[in-house]
């Protein structure tokens, strides 16, 4: 059986793999083209507001923050469950990251939290859409009017298809990520999108004194996806483990998050999204339709059973909202994750076991306390991506409903 996964390759789908296939054969393609202007095109036909690329989310983020000059000492809100490399952006610029509580409704920002943080340092609160699970951002846009607060959206899990969804339009600023696992993939990637003429200005600025990636490094992203739909097929006899690690033994593939990001280290360099990535990220925002339309069916289905199943749905969730993933409360959810490796499922998607994610993360150098339980550990998600097919995800049920019970 094909493993059901989050991580391998979820976006390498055979027409994402032929793309990467023509290009590694087209290197004068891999930095500069027409590719990286038509996506840019695309992203403001869609949103609106002025598009920058740059090589990641991250960076993107960290561009942002750059242009807007934010003052050593001075705060920016982000929700108490994230990833590292958001907190890593904020102190790079010389900021400084304020964790709030997360709304278990939503796994978003609590906007009471977010009002109690609020102090005359506050330059920006950043709403995350979890997972594809919609932010308040009704009530945090009038918030952020009343205190004269910057609004970032961070849609790295969510891209909507539908033009009337306030996602990634609300904010003064909306940043978007196309790596491997997000709600589109050009392996890598990123993307601001501004509202201000003044930080767009310097943005433009940014973006065109960026550096570019070594070609060295581009080849290893776009052999990503072919590395990946081989990796699945090895499964199969068995052999899928031993290819990968030799694959991460020759270097081949790039981490997503390095062990300096762990230790809440982020040198500001800023370099252009790739020519190449950026041909991806197009193809698959094309797609966009077709793979929102196989999110919601699949996140229905989930509903659908974890009512069944009488198993904790987060109320946030609804059943026309295309999830990044679906995730599920569960006790002993490591546990659970271990047992269904035993049956080619790897659940393991580096946001579990932890509030900073992934886990292993250095916690105090970002300044993070923990309150209360760790979110993260209960935390079982499951796959939504193209590549999971709805028979795997009635093997997947039936397989929980025997270690989760």
């Amino acid at each position: 059986m094909y493993p059901i996964h989050h991580t391998f390759g979820p976006h390498a789908t055979i027409g994402f793999a032929l793309r990467s296939w023509c290009l590694l054969f087209q290197p004068w393609k891999w930095r500069n083209g027409s590719a990286r202007d038509r996506l840019r095109t695309t992203l403001q036909q869609s949103f609106g507001g002025d598009v920058f690329l740059f090589s990641s989310g991250r960076e993107s983020l960290a561009a942002l923050f750059r242009v807007m000059k934010i003052l050593n000492g001075e705060e920016v809100i982000v929700q108490a469950y994230t990833c590292v490399v958001v907190p890593n952006a904020i102190h790079a610029a010389g900021g400084v990251p304020v964790y709030v509580d997360v709304d278990g409704d939503t796994l978003n920002l609590d906007v009471d939290d977010v009002e109690r943080k609020i102090t005359p340092r506050t330059r920006a609160v950043i709403a995350q859409h979890t997972f594809g699970i919609p932010a308040d951002l009704k009530r945090l846009r009038k918030l952020c009017d009343e205190r004269k607060i910057i609004l970032i959206e961070d849609c790295a899990h969510t891209l909507p298809d539908d033009p009337a969804s306030p996602i990634a339009r609300t904010g003064e600023y909306a940043i978007f990520s196309f790596g491997r696992d997000k709600a589109i993939s050009g392996v890598t990637g990123g993307a601001v999108i501004s509202r201000k003429t003044d930080v767009s200005a310097a943005l433009k600025e940014s973006e065109l004194h960026a550096g570019n990636l070594p070609h060295s490094v581009i080849a290893r992203y776009l052999l990503y996806p072919l590395i990946y739909r081989k990796a699945r097929a090895l499964y199969l006899i068995g052999l899928g483990r031993i290819y990968l690690a030799m694959c991460k033994k020759l270097r081949l593939l790039i981490p997503i998050v390095t062990p300096e990001e762990k230790k809440g280290n982020m040198i500001l360099r800023l370099q252009k999204m790739p020519n190449a990535c950026a041909a991806l990220a197009l193809y698959s925002l094309k797609q966009l339709p077709v793979t929102n339309a196989h999110r919601r069916e699949l996140t229905k289905f989930y509903r659908d059973e974890c009512t069944k199943y009488g198993w904790n749905v987060i109320p946030g969730i609804e059943t026309n909202v295309p999830l990044q993933k679906f995730p599920l409360f569960f006790k002993n959810a490591d546990g659970i994750r271990g047992c269904l490796k035993n049956e080619n499922i790897f659940l393991d998607d580096g946001w579990t076991g932890c509030n900073i994610c992934p886990r292993g993360t250095d916690t105090d150098a970002l300044g993070y306390t923990q309150e209360g339980d760790c979110l993260g550990v209960q935390i079982l998600s499951l796959p939504t991506h193209q590549n999971m097919s709805l028979k795997q995800a009635k093997r997947l049920i039936l397989s929980l409903t025997t270690h989760a019970g």
